[in-house]
């Protein structure tokens, strides 16, 4: 062993950086954390990795366009109103 150690090159953080993936430090809602371990538990999962997949959602949810919600609602919906109206003017038309 040396007597004296280098450490003016030496950088602050882990040894191995982790690829992909931060740690960090936040504040979560007692409930909310709670709701997370229960889940995790029951899936067998780990509750960390099941909020990372819940704020992936989140944001993939987040990063679709207005537009494109609006599509789908008007393709679930317009097929029925259509029925409706025209089943409605056919039966006006007999009066």
């Amino acid at each position: 062993m040396r007597a004296e150690y280098d450490f003016s090159k030496g950088k602050r953080g882990a040894v191995i950086p982790q690829k992909g993936k931060t740690r960090i430090s936040i504040f979560i809602d007692n409930a909310v954390l709670d709701a997370f371990r229960a889940r995790a538990e029951k899936a067998g999962a780990g509750y960390q990795t099941m909020m990372n997949e819940a704020l992936r959602q989140y944001l993939a949810d987040a990063d679709q366009p207005v537009t494109e919600n609006v599509r789908q609602v008007l393709r679930q919906e317009l097929p029925e109103y259509v029925a409706g109206v025209t089943a409605r003017s056919k039966t006006k038309s007999k009066i």
